[in-house]
């Protein structure tokens, strides 16, 4: 059978080489080239045209493959990449990001020697969604302007979303975080990257935060009234915390709507805490003596620093979704993970698995000593009636389990 592939080897030792040559033949693709180096490669590819996937060496003598990823990536002639390397494992992760970087697809990483297996494996990968998986992403929405938003605001037209967070032993509710999602009157629902920041140009992000604090309390009372005590995060830019008005203005509401400050999160993302000023330090003290929880959010995604950590007084550790995304194959993103809920449970913080979104990774993370997750596997941002109706319904099925 041929398969419709057309594939390009790079490899300095000739005999590799041609093992791969004859490898990828045997396995049925219409077309193999082959080449020692990058500056090779790239000349057969001036030659015969577009390939689908190039089989690469990185280590090479002429032009080694992380030259050639940079240079192919500009010139749209490879589809996609396939890594073998007898480099370490950490060595060749890090090739991986070269090869995202680069704007290229990365179809897998075999190692050396090639197993016909694992590479035929592969070529049925590129067979199955070649289409689906090149398609590029669709173009982030117009950024709005100032008077856009300000109008926006006024009209109640930002509207909060929330999307739970979950024990993961037992699949009951913690709490949920409130995300805010613009419906517009003709571009339909957009999401935060087309308006957050002209909203915070604007200096109303505070407003945003007040009005979706108030519709959240108000939510927050309707599903204690139906039996379920949630807790409801709400994120937080470093900047707001500035505001000498902000913990005076959150108390002000609670006491509006009687509900104890225990009853909030507020989650604020660590690269925006490298530098906390005094009054920013005042603000975060301020709420905790609210009896408000804090939660630094993305943790692991920015330059962590672990001496703001104990200097700040946070209580949640929020672990970023790339973590969970990739640490099935990679083992250190799996030490990552753990040393985290270690350190969370020596500083009495509670650590919060983002991005979790398959019952694998769920029942992996419970081996590692997880208890609280929060992804697409329990559920996705909702409006507030969806969310009351889906609390109802996750009771119900956790009742008959």
């Amino acid at each position: 059978m041929i398969l419709p592939i057309r594939v390009l080897v790079l490899e300095d030792h000739p005999f590799v080489r041609a093992v791969a040559v004859k490898m990828l033949t045997q396995l049925g693709c219409e077309a193999v080239f082959q080449a020692s180096d990058g500056a090779q490669a790239l000349a057969v590819l001036e030659e015969v045209g577009a390939v689908d996937i190039a089989l690469c060496d990185l280590c090479m003598e002429g032009m080694d493959g992380l030259e050639f990823f940079r240079q192919v990536g500009q010139c749209g002639l490879v589809g996609s990449i396939i890594i073998s390397s007898s480099l370490s494992a950490d060595l060749r992760r890090a090739v991986r990001q070269i090869v995202a970087l680069s704007g290229l697809r990365l179809l897998g990483d075999v190692g050396k020697p090639l197993h016909p297996r694992a590479l035929g494996q592969l070529l049925e990968k590129h067979l199955i969604s070649p289409r689906e998986e090149r398609v590029p992403p669709p173009a982030p929405p117009p950024p709005a302007c100032a008077n856009e938003v300000r109008q926006a605001l006024h009209d109640g037209q930002f509207q909060p979303y929330y999307q739970p967070k979950v024990d993961l032993m037992s699949g009951a509710v913690c709490g949920v975080e409130v995300l805010v999602r613009w419906h517009h009157p003709f571009r339909g629902v957009l999401s935060p990257v087309a308006f957050l920041p002209e909203l915070e140009r604007a200096g109303l992000l505070d407003s945003l935060l007040f009005t979706q604090i108030d519709q959240a309390l108000t939510l927050q009372r309707q599903a204690r009234e139906q039996g379920f005590a949630i807790n409801v995060g709400f994120n937080l830019h470093a900047q707001q915390l500035a505001n000498p008005l902000l913990v005076s203005t959150i108390r002000g509401i609670l006491a509006l709507q009687g509900t104890p400050g225990s009853s909030l999160t507020f989650e604020l993302t660590e690269s925006g805490l490298l530098e906390a000023p005094a009054t920013s330090l005042e603000s975060l003290v301020r709420l905790r003596m609210m009896g408000c929880q804090l939660s630094i959010d993305d943790f692991g995604a920015g330059f962590s620093s672990l001496q703001r950590l104990c200097q700040l007084p946070f209580n949640e550790i929020k672990l970023d979704a790339e973590f969970v995304r990739t640490f099935e194959d990679q083992p250190r993103c799996r030490a990552v993970i753990s040393s985290t809920l270690a350190l969370g449970d020596a500083l009495g913080m509670s650590v919060v698995i983002e991005g979790v979104e398959t019952e694998q990774q769920r029942q992996q993370l419970l081996a590692l000593g997880c208890t609280q997750a929060q992804g697409y596997l329990f559920a996705r941002p909702m409006s507030g009636p969806d969310l009351l109706h889906w609390l109802q319904v996750s009771a119900v099925a956790q009742q008959k389990t």
